[in-house]
């Protein structure tokens, strides 16, 4: 056994201990975790039917927690684990994993039959091993373990032997400058000067895909890059590009992923696909798998609105992945821009709550649907328990002894905001004391966040400090930011319109 490296995820939690291998002839590689680099078949069975696994069933955790007086079973309740893991590839998983085991929302002992069952049937197998031994206290592990160890190195050598010619020549600065634009001409290059043909092709593709799977994910993604390059059959390049995405996400690269998310987005809305269907599901995954970068990237909160809010992609939401309307809620909430398309939003919500829920969606039709402020007030204090036992919205930021939830602070803050405002479109006058518990603040922290905005030209009021109440000035609409409001539309949905005028024209040429 070599050496041991900790390798950390996205999300600042520790994936595991993997080690290094080495081969004898000054190469050493990874043993980490597996993955298929298309997003079909992806994930084993027990994944795919969450109820298989006690740990994806949060009703059967529930009522055993219920019965030993857990207070964590209602936060497993709206764990979305079950709903979001059958769309994500094997690593991206793990995280996933590896925070509800942070977050101790199920029993560790779950958690580590979870990561086996996961990875009975991969290449991560000394990661395998370790979780085997922390699970069962000894340090023996099954044959069957060893066995398949002693594959995955045969065949990671043999892998590397049969890419070693294409490698070779991509390590050459001076060779890899006189490729081309143009492929054909690249594979006529590289087929009569270096002898180098559409099998060592394949070989980088295979070489690629397995460091993926060892946890090499710099180099992975970089052979994959160079793969993509090389490569004319689009289906193996579609492969090769979730997979580089894949690698990037892991390895924290949000501006490269984000590049990769937008590449990937155009090859899905402009592809032929076998049937709609298809084309849906491969707009789940994209936006399951966006997840990762939009709430990592700076501009991220932003993105997901005009990703997820798109037409095409919200009717995927709706037909089949309702739970992500739960993201798309909190990035309308914590974005500083008040957007046209929130009021077509609520009415999305509204439609959808039959078929999914959580507080906070139940949040917003309290304030713009029902105008249930006590309500509303209720649900804020589960948003706030919702974002921190969730992978993407609950991210620690640890500053020296000090920790803190970025998201879990803005979301509170625009909460209480979106309380007051629409409380204060119904009332004139109001009790200070009324608006504090409205806004779950005690009389003085209420005050004092009301004067706040008043100071920052954000509310158009005075405060009466012998009634103790606020008084809103009228405010007489502009008939300019009217029309402004009522036009301003009307370019996007022009666009949208002649969008599907050409996709019928082209649909009709075809026929």
């Amino acid at each position: 056994m070599g050496s041991k490296i900790k390798i950390l995820n996205g999300f600042g939690m520790s994936l595991g201990i993997l080690y290094i291998i080495g081969f004898g002839f000054g190469c050493s590689q990874f043993c980490g975790y597996p993955t298929r680099l298309h997003p079909y078949n992806q994930l084993h069975d027990c994944l795919k039917n969450p109820n298989s696994i006690t740990l994806l069933s949060p009703p059967s955790i529930r009522r055993k927690y219920e019965h030993q007086h857990h207070p964590r079973a209602t936060m497993a309740t709206y764990d979305l684990t079950p709903r979001i893991a059958p769309n994500l590839d094997r690593h991206l998983v793990f995280p996933l994993l590896e925070f509800l085991q942070e977050r101790q929302l199920y029993p560790e002992e779950q958690i580590f039959k979870s990561k086996i069952e996961l990875l009975s049937k991969t290449n991560m197998v000394d990661y395998a091993m370790d979780i085997h031994k922390s699970l069962y206290h000894t340090e023996d592990v099954p044959q069957d373990m060893i066995e398949r160890r002693a594959e995955v190195v045969a065949r990671l050598k043999a892998l590397e032997e049969g890419a070693a010619p294409l490698v070779a020549f991509l390590q050459n600065v001076n060779a890899v400058q006189e490729l081309r634009a143009d492929k054909q001409y690249n594979l006529q290059m590289l087929n009569d000067r270096f002898q180098i043909g559409p099998k060592q092709i394949e070989a980088l593709y295979q070489y690629a895909k397995f460091q993926f799977e060892c946890g090499n994910y710099s180099g992975a993604a970089d052979y994959l890059y160079q793969y993509r390059a090389l490569c004319t059959n689009s289906e193996r390049s579609l492969s090769a590009l979730w997979g580089k995405l894949a690698a990037e996400i892991l390895m924290q690269n949000w501006d490269i992923a984000l590049e990769e998310l937008n590449r990937l987005k155009e090859i899905i809305d402009s592809k032929s696909f076998s049937s709609p269907l298809n084309q849906m599901q491969s707009r789940i995954w994209l936006m399951h798998w966006s997840l990762f970068i939009f709430f990592n990237h700076d501009n991220g909160r932003t993105q997901i609105i005009d990703l997820f809010n798109q037409d095409k992609y919200l009717n995927a939401i709706q037909t089949n992945a309702p739970h992500l309307l739960r993201y798309l809620s909190t990035a309308f909430i914590v974005n500083k821009r008040r957007r046209p398309q929130f009021k077509d939003f609520i009415k999305v919500l509204q439609q959808e709550q039959q078929s999914y829920k959580d507080p906070i969606t139940e949040f917003l039709a309290c304030v713009y649907v029902n105008y249930d402020f006590d309500g509303a007030q209720k649900k804020m204090r589960e948003c706030e328990e919702v974002i921190l036992n969730d992978p993407f919205l609950g991210k620690r930021v640890e500053d020296s002894n000090f920790s803190t939830v970025p998201m879990r602070d803005e979301f509170l803050e625009n909460a209480r905001l979106f309380i007051f405002e629409t409380y204060c479109r119904i009332h004139q006058r109001i009790n200070m004391g009324v608006l504090a518990e409205k806004l779950n603040l005690n009389y003085e922290e209420a005050e004092r966040w009301i004067v706040n905005l008043i100071r920052n030209s954000k509310l158009d009021a005075k405060i009466d400090s012998q009634s103790g109440t606020v008084i809103m000035e009228p405010n007489q609409p502009n008939v300019y930011e009217q029309l402004i409001d009522h036009t301003k539309a009307i370019s996007g949905r022009t666009y949208k319109l002649v969008g599907q005028l050409l996709e019928h024209a082209q649909a009709q040429a075809v026929r």
